[in-house]
């Protein structure tokens, strides 16, 4: 009878602890200042972070210090280029592939010394006090150096994203009078197109040594190493910054219109540094990060400066040669991941999809007994994620692990302990996929541009899907009401309204646009600085936040029901057909329709299986059987996410190209420009509508 009696209590006592560890506080309830509203801060500080460091209030203090103290460790690698070579497929089209070698290592001191170098070529060159350097190249040891440098100069660098169009680079550049413009010669070779507009540009700095020979008289081009070598010929002191001085004016990937210029501090940097350094377990000197997301987005400009904070390691690479199978990566070669063998990363949502569905792809592809090994695996540990006892824990985990899941993870070199994602909302099956196949815990950020990335940050013990964590310990993040959309802090059973979040973390407004700088940021009596999002949220009850909508994206249809378009496409893009998706509302009609980018190799994979002929991808994707293939399983995904009939799109159009950055229909963090895309296929979107 004992034993009956055991048997019934143990398991109940399981889910007590269990339970237990659910209600966690995270988040509590704090007083501040200005307009009222539900207001959180992170548990553990009752005040916002600064600093993390003693004495220490600017990157270029940062730099050095952490320079000084590990000065023959490794801080910067680039892979040596071995050959490339340009494959041309059977319908014409050029790729080009790269074959690349191991990793080459700057030491923090030698790092140091060529920042030291670079800043006095800099003053050498003629680059006068007050006047505004521009970098505009993608991610690479060059860009970094060039970044500090312009620090120990109390220069403000101007941030350009290498995908950005003519006219918002013109913008940018002719808005902030740059007169040193740092690039690589891919980037000069487009500035040729634009340099009549380029009325302030005095000097240009390519970081590459083969100069283009297209470039005309215009400006006086300057190799990289020809101005680190007539700074080492010609040193210059210091001239540091304070913590109130600019670092940074970024120019936003621009998902509505030409770009805004956003003002970061030393300061403002510093605080969502010091304040993500206290939520990753353990980070240190033994660390290695994959430094391949654009430099002129706050997440990875953040990052890397944590990196550097605590001794750790920044390979390079780039999205295209992120894998052995990334597209620029020559088939047999290594990709990035592999060869370095990060232990931390940093990820939008889109690329964390991609590698979602490659995985998925590959085990599709297998078939047979593989996938139904890997199926089970998969099933057996989603289980004991979700919180079942009778899941695979212990020796099966173990087991699972070596049998399944090693492979999975020797994509992204075997060694990944902790990724932290943001730019976009993830979606939960994406995170639990990474989570099981990967065995990562996910941190989960929310953040803009206009509050250095700082805002929320999840903590790795908390599993849930869907959140974005409790506050960092450098905001408070308040809820106020939005009344038109129903958005209360009164609401039951959890406060709900617009985000606005405040600390030493949130800027000090747009360049040269007190318009906009007034309409979005605030002051409270306290001193406070407040941004205004946009965002709509509620808290749970353990003080992590949920985003729930944008007030821009979402429309009244015409018969009263509010449909919020990111939360339908961030559920409809895990469709195995979909690339990428624009869902489109009109509020004169009771439907919604929906672009679809169609992903090639699944549609055209479902194409061979039917065997349905074609001779090219885009035919394919005219042809009405496929369109309704891809329609049928967005149905079946949206009633998976509980979708509601009316969110769910009643027509689609099939997209045969993909939308990159280049096309201008996404950003350079891969989010959707969603009035772009609207202009660009306003005739598709039409006739869905007339059909």
């Amino acid at each position: 009878m004992n034993g009956y009696i055991v048997g019934a209590i143990v398991p109940i006592v399981l889910v007590l602890l269990r339970n237990s560890k659910r209600v966690k506080k995270r988040g509590v309830l704090v007083d501040v200042g200005g307009e009222p509203g539900y207001a959180i801060r992170n548990i553990r500080f009752p005040f916002p972070l600064e600093t993390a460091w003693e004495g220490l209030s600017t990157l270029a203090e940062l730099f050095e210090q952490s320079c000084k103290q590990n000065s023959n460790k490794s801080l910067l690698g680039t892979r040596k280029l071995i050959s490339s070579e340009v494959e041309v497929t059977e319908d014409g089209r050029s790729f080009e592939k790269l074959h690349y070698g191991e990793y080459v290592w700057l030491t923090y001191a030698e790092a140091f010394a060529a920042v030291c170098y670079f800043a006095s070529g800099l003053v050498q060159l003629g680059h006068k006090k007050g006047e505004r350097v521009a970098i505009f190249a993608d991610t690479r040891e060059e860009w970094f150096i060039a970044l500090q440098a312009c620090f120990r100069r109390n220069v403000t660098v101007v941030t350009i994203y290498a995908s950005l169009g003519e006219e918002a680079l013109c913008h940018s550049l002719n808005e902030t009078e740059v007169t040193t413009l740092i690039c690589g010669a891919k980037e000069l070779k487009k500035l040729v197109n634009i340099s009549g507009q380029l009325d302030k540009i005095k000097h240009v700095i390519c970081m590459d040594d083969e100069i283009p020979t297209a470039v005309s008289g215009r400006w006086a081009v300057t190799s990289f190493a020809d101005v680190q070598r007539t700074g080492y010929e010609n040193p210059v002191d210091a001239d540091l910054p304070i913590a109130a001085d600019v670092a940074v004016i970024m120019y936003t990937s621009g998902s509505t219109g030409l770009p805004k210029g956003v003002m970061l501090t030393h300061g403002n940097i510093l605080a969502t540094v010091a304040a993500v350094k206290t939520i990753i377990p353990g980070i240190g000197s033994k660390d290695v990060y994959l430094a391949y997301l654009p430099l002129a987005h706050i997440l990875e400009l953040a990052a890397e400066h944590l990196i550097v904070a605590v001794g750790g390691i920044l390979g390079y690479g780039s999205p295209l040669t992120l894998t052995d199978t990334s597209s620029k990566i020559k088939p047999g070669t290594k990709g990035d991941a592999s060869v370095l063998a990060p232990t931390l990363m940093a990820a939008v949502p889109a690329i964390l999809d991609r590698v979602r569905d490659g995985v998925r792809k590959k085990v599709d592809a297998k078939g047979g007994l593989s996938k139904k090994l890997f199926d089970l695996a998969y099933s057996r540990r989603l289980s004991a994620i979700n919180g079942s006892w009778f899941g695979a824990w212990g020796l099966e985990k173990y087991l699972w692990d070596l049998l399944v899941f090693k492979k999975v993870r020797a994509i992204l070199g075997g060694r990944l302990r902790f990724l932290l994602s943001g730019g976009a909302p993830l979606s939960p099956d994406t995170q639990r996929f990474i989570n099981i196949c990967f065995g990562t815990p996910i941190g989960q950020g929310y953040g803009l541009t206009e509050t250095c990335a700082g805002g929320t940050f999840s903590e790795v013990d908390d599993t849930s899907v869907g959140r974005v964590g409790a506050p960092l310990p450098c905001s408070f993040i308040k809820l106020v009401d939005w009344p038109k959309g129903g958005y209360l802090t009164s609401n039951s059973p959890m406060p709900r309204g617009e985000i606005l979040i405040g600390g030493p973390n949130v800027t000090l407004g747009y360049f040269k646009n007190e318009e906009k700088t007034k309409e979005s940021y605030r002051v409270d009596e306290r001193g406070v600085r407040w941004f205004c999002t946009g965002d709509l949220g509620q808290f749970h009850s353990d003080g992590c936040l949920e985003i729930i909508d944008r007030k821009k994206d979402i429309v009244k249809l015409q018969h009263g029901e509010y449909v919020s378009l990111g939360k339908v496409e961030t559920a409809l893009s895990i469709c195995p057909y979909v690339d990428n998706i624009m869902l489109h509302a009109d509020p004169f009609h009771s439907f919604c329709v929906a672009l679809v980018v169609a992903s090639q190799q699944m549609v055209e994979d479902w194409a061979s299986k039917q065997g349905i002929t074609f001779t090219y991808f885009a035919d394919l994707c005219e042809k009405e059987e496929t369109i309704k293939e891809v329609h049928s399983s967005l149905a079946q995904t949206a009633k998976k996410s509980r979708l509601e009939k009316f969110e769910i799109p009643a027509k689609i159009k099939l997209i045969s190209s993909p939308w990159t950055p280049e096309s201008g229909l996404v950003t350079a963090a891969l989010k959707i420009k969603r009035e772009a895309i609207r202009r660009a296929f306003s005739e598709d979107l039409a006739k869905l509508y007339a059909s």
